[in-house]
């Protein structure tokens, strides 16, 4: 597995990142790990190394917080795993009813970062994280609370590096403009069908119906201040890659015709080709894998091996947008 040096950090990544959300039960409240999910989670973790795959993505919420803890007992299991492995989590999205009564929100609040990064530590049994993401914007942040936890938290070596989802360009340099260190991630929904960070360059000054507001200038900033680009949902769940599309749009249906194809000629998996596409971005993203699957993981390291022509990038790209190119 190709890997690399993130920018503004001696953290050395596997191109693909390892998604747990697919960890500890799923979202039903109430239910109790077992040894069954335990199992999950070692082969998950066993698959990944397997593959060359160092670099692991979680957040507070997922499966409740459960993700994280069956995640953790393995790495408590294991004492040797933890300097092998690269863990991020993430903070900010507060449930309905956390506490009792309060509505469903997002929350950079200085106590909430710090209660969310324990809860955190304490449930991946380690003492550190080696990368710490805001979730989702929180409306009513405050750059200096952010900057003041992010100190604490680096000062007491709980976190080594910071980073972001799901925010645009304006709001990291705002944020940015807070801390004496970079931000060093941005995690953002990107895939073949999710395509505005590519549709956004070529639909500028077009009077595109399509054109992506927001994602003005997200990747120059990323790529000029050394962010690292991450890329939620990069399998779009699964669609082009072997799922139903039998009610799907045009374009859509089209589009993993067009994987299927592709993937034929290579003798891969189309979850390879689907992830191919992003890998060929000079803005180095790194894919965030959504399987908990052993062999799934397998396919998706296939990506690594796929090489497309600008013309197979474009033809994907064309087809997946479903409309004439500007």
């Amino acid at each position: 597995m190709e890997k690399l040096l993130l920018q503004n950090t001696d953290l050395t990544v596997s191109r693909l990142c390892a998604g747990c959300m697919g960890l500890g039960g799923g979202w039903e409240k109430g239910i109790p790990l077992t040894k069954e999910h335990e199992k999950q989670a070692n082969e998950f973790l066993e698959a990944a190394l397997e593959q060359g795959i160092n670099f692991f993505d979680n957040a507070n919420i997922y499966a409740y917080g459960k993700a994280e803890e069956v995640f953790g007992r393995v790495v408590k299991a294991h004492p040797s795993l933890r300097e092998k492995i690269v863990i991020q989590s993430k903070c900010g999205i507060r449930w309905v009813d956390d506490p009792p009564g309060s509505p469903q929100r997002f929350d950079f609040s200085y106590e909430n970062i710090m209660a969310s990064v324990e809860g955190s530590l304490r449930r991946l049994h380690t003492d550190y994280l080696d990368i710490l993401l805001l979730h989702r914007p929180d409306v009513l942040w405050d750059g200096q609370e952010i900057a003041r936890a992010f100190a604490e938290l680096k000062k007491a070596g709980k976190v080594h590096y910071f980073g972001v989802s799901n925010q645009n360009r304006f709001q990291m340099e705002y944020l940015q403009s807070f801390l004496p260190d970079p931000l060093v991630a941005n995690q953002l929904q990107m895939s073949l069908l999710h395509n505005g960070f590519a549709e956004v360059g070529i639909s500028f000054n077009q009077n595109s119906p399509t054109y992506p507001d927001g994602w003005e200038g997200v990747l120059e900033y990323c790529r000029l201040k050394g962010v690292g680009l991450q890329a939620w949902r990069s399998l779009d769940q699964g669609i082009l890659s072997g799922g139903d599309t039998s009610q799907a749009p045009e374009n859509v249906q089209k589009t993993a015709a067009l994987v299927k194809q592709y993937a034929k000629a290579r003798s891969v998996p189309a979850d390879a080709v689907v992830l191919a596409w992003l890998l060929m971005h000079p803005a180095r993203i790194i894919p965030v894998t959504g399987t908990t699957r052993p062999e799934r993981l397998a396919a998706d390291a296939k990506s690594l091996e796929v090489t497309l022509s600008r013309n197979e990038w474009y033809r994907l790209f064309a087809t997946a947008r479903g409309s004439e190119m500007p």
